[in-house]
This record gives C-alpha cells, sequence and structure tokens, in this order.
C-alpha cells in the first residue's frame, strides 16, 4: 500500500482552526474574581496592564475591549478625523488622512472611517502580504496624520524603513493639535494584533513589538495567541512633554463615556459623585476578562515556543515541496506565531477552495488572510478597487491558513502536513 492510500485509510481526526488553550490556572483566576464580589474595571484590569507594559517593554499600556476599541480610540486621542476630540480638546478634520495596506481585516481599517478621517489604501509587496513601504512614501501628503502597518500574522513590518519614510517627509506634516505636533511627524499606530511577543530589530538592537511604533494595539480575541475571550490593549513610547499618565487617563475616560470616575473609584465610602466631561464611549475591559488574560501570561512563554516548533515542522515539510509560507523567523525577526499562511503557486481561488474542501472533509478546518478590503461591498462603495491592488489580490487569490495552535498534539501536525502534500500531488 503506497503512502497516499495510507493517509486516506488513517483514522480521520477532527482539528480545529483556532480553539483558545485554556488551563486550570485561568479557571482559577477567573473563579477568584467572580468570587470576589468585582468583576468589572478594577485592580485585575490594572494589573494586567502593568504586567503587558512590562512584558513588550513599552512606556505604559491601557487595556480595552478590544484591538478595534484600541486602534480607534488612539485617532480619536491623536485628533484625526472630524469626529475625533484630541488630548487638548481641538477636533480633527474631515480632510485628515489615514494610509493603510488592502491586504488586512476591516477592523484595521473601519476605525479610520469611525473618526470621519480619509482613509488611503496602498498595495501590499510584490509576493508577499506586508505593507509596501514604497507606496506609503508615495501615499504621503500635508494631509496625512498617521500610518497603520499591520503586523500580520505575528511578523513584524520593517519599522526601520517605516520610520525612515515618516521622518524624511516632516517637513510636509501639519500638525493640528498639541499631541500631533510633540510626535512632529506622521505618526505610526502598529495593528499589532497578531503580535504579541514577536521581536524585530530597529536601529540594530532587538526591540519588542509594543515598544517600537508610536502607538501598538493588540487583540485578545478567543483565536489569539494570548485570549481574554474578548478584549485589547494599547501600548505606547512616551512623547516627549506629554505625560504617559495624562494619555493612560484620557483613554480611560474614552472608554467609559466620559465619566471622570470608574465604578471602582466611586465604590470608595462617600465618592459616588462624578462628571461626564466628553460625551464618548463604552469599551472598557473587565476584571473577568483581565483575570484570564494574567494567566494567560504566565503561560505565554511557553505557548510562543510551541507555536515555533508547530512552524518549524510545517517550514521542513512544505517549503520543500515548493508551496508558499509565511517566513515568520530570521536574523532580524522573531514572529508569535499566529497564523500559518500557505499559497499554492501557479493555482487560483477555486483551485485553493477545493483543497480546503478536501482538508475539511479530513477533518482539518482551514481559512484564508485576508480577502483583500477593496474586494468587500463596503470598501467597493468608497471607490476602491481590486485592480487598483494586483499584489494583494494574487497573495490572496490562493491563500489558504493552516491550523497553528498550542492545543495540536504532534500527531495532528503530522496528519496536517501529510494530507495537504497528498491533496495538493493529487
Amino acid at each position: 500500500m503506497n503512502k497516499e492510500k495510507l493517509i486516506n485509510n488513517r483514522e480521520k481526526r477532527d482539528i480545529q482552526f483556532s480553539p483558545p488553550d485554556i488551563s486550570q490556572l485561568e479557571i482559577d483566576m477567573v473563579v477568584n474574581t467572580l468570587r470576589s464580589g468585582w468583576i468589572t474595571t478594577g485592580s485585575q484590569v490594572r494589573e494586567f496592564e502593568k504586567r503587558l507594559a512590562a512584558f513588550v517593554d513599552a512606556d505604559d499600556c491601557a487595556c480595552l475591549s478590544s484591538q478595534t476599541a484600541a486602534a480607534e480610540m488612539v485617532l480619536r486621542l491623536l485628533g484625526i478625523g472630524a469626529c475625533s476630540e484630541s488630548l487638548d480638546g481641538s477636533y480633527g478634520s474631515s480632510d485628515d488622512e489615514v494610509i493603510t495596506c488592502a491586504y488586512t481585516y476591516t477592523a484595521t481599517a473601519s476605525v479610520v472611517l469611525h473618526t470621519g478621517a480619509k482613509l488611503v489604501l496602498v498595495d501590499c509587496v510584490k509576493d508577499g502580504c506586508e505593507i509596501d513601504y514604497d507606496a506609503i512614501e508615495a501615499a504621503i501628503t500635508p494631509n496625512t496624520k498617521a500610518v497603520i502597518p499591520i503586523d500580520l500574522g505575528g511578523v513584524p513590518c520593517d519599522y526601520d524603513r517605516i520610520f525612515e519614510i515618516v521622518k524624511s517627509k516632516s517637513q510636509l506634516f501639519r500638525p493640528a493639535n498639541k499631541l500631533q505636533a510633540a510626535i512632529g511627524r506622521v505618526a505610526v499606530i502598529a495593528d499589532s494584533a497578531h503580535a504579541l511577543g514577536a521581536i524585530t530589530t530597529v536601529g540594530g538592537k532587538a526591540e519588542k513589538i509594543g515598544s517600537v511604533a508610536d502607538f501598538s494595539n493588540f487583540s485578545f480575541h478567543a483565536v489569539k495567541n494570548l485570549t481574554t475571550a474578548e478584549g485589547g490593549a494599547v501600548t505606547w513610547r512616551t512623547v516627549s512633554g506629554i505625560s504617559n499618565e495624562d494619555i493612560h487617563k484620557h483613554i480611560r475616560l474614552y472608554s467609559l463615556h466620559g465619566q471622570d470616575k470608574d465604578s471602582f473609584e466611586k465604590n470608595v465610602l462617600g465618592s459616588w459623585e462624578y462628571d461626564i466631561v466628553g460625551a464618548w464611549y463604552k469599551c472598557n475591559m473587565t476584571d473577568v476578562m483581565a483575570s484570564m488574560g494574567l494567566a494567560q501570561l504566565e503561560r505565554y512563554p511557553g505557548l510562543l515556543l510551541r507555536r515555533r516548533e508547530i512552524i518549524e515542522k510545517y517550514d521542513a515539510a512544505f517549503e520543500p515541496a515548493g508551496i508558499r509560507v509565511l517566513k515568520h523567523f530570521s536574523p532580524d525577526k522573531t514572529s508569535s506565531g499566529h497564523l500559518y499562511l500557505t499559497g499554492i503557486p501557479g493555482s487560483d481561488r477555486e483551485y485553493a477552495n477545493k483543497v480546503m474542501h478536501k482538508l475539511a472533509e479530513r477533518g482539518i478546518a482551514t481559512n484564508v488572510h485576508y480577502k483583500p478590503l477593496p474586494m468587500h461591498t463596503a470598501y467597493k462603495k468608497l471607490g476602491f478597487r481590486i485592480e487598483d491592488f494586483p499584489n494583494a489580490y494574487d497573495y490572496f487569490k490562493n491563500e489558504i491558513s493552516l491550523p497553528l495552535h498550542t492545543r495540536l498534539s504532534d500527531e495532528d501536525v503530522e496528519y496536517i502536513i501529510d494530507v495537504y502534500l497528498s491533496i495538493v500531488k493529487q
């Protein structure tokens, strides 16, 4: 019996795409919080913020309900867009522009539209899914206020190149408020939803994602490496002349309707009275979520190591077979290993979908990351055309994301490899 028949006759497995890795530690910490009598924003959130900032070497951190909320609050903090009231109380303009890549999930771009700013999409690099740096440079105008690079799959962008670009264009920059003026150039707001624990080389020195960009936004959604079920965080570098305390306080106000005391502070005897200083938003993290995050963070170094082991097994099997893979590790980059993106050269979306269907028949759940934004109805309505983003389409047209999570056994990984290669060879 040849190997293909052996694979087909092997007992079918049930392999989910990205289930959460929850241990007894998470359960115990959540139960302790539930029993404490305090389950909304409080001491657990503050502790999680403190430990996250330390983990990524950031100067400060604020936890919110999602990465999307974090990204939007940062844009508003910076006073970008006509609907944004900045740190100093001034409003942005509908002429404000924010540049990001067409190859991403909608959350990266939709927050720009929420603020009333103009969304500027650029293509990704040829034969890759990271943002085209030359296209960033060409797209910057006097109206550009921020660029949002995406650490897709957990692989850091080239931040040396990004900072070189925004600094070289600083003569075009027109600050509209105190925080923008303090930064003194186009702000770099990283979509690091996938990249907690990733490391890159900046200026010849290894730096953790979360301490590289001006602001970095992380996701703790159920499918992410570190989960709080839902949730997110923003970390940032100190801006000269602006106190981290003021930034943190303002983000906290944004997340709690503009109320100047949270429930924890109001709970102190005789401290019920509060003020609403802005008609703002509701996107706070709860102590229940944070307690899960604290347990996950304690286990996280081991989870990252396991992800790397799986990626290395995949790479060793797929690269020699001619399958395109997202390169997670190099001398100057260490990925968080969030997604394993593959592509079958010379094939199209129809063929890739058939492969995904056959993988599903063998019990292997897969996904696609991503359908480029200009292919979605909402972005077509804004005038974007996929024909203007050929590299994004070429990467998408045969992309298949394989399971990559810490609940996979070595036997699961071997099974995925054998079944995938067998289907492609057929």
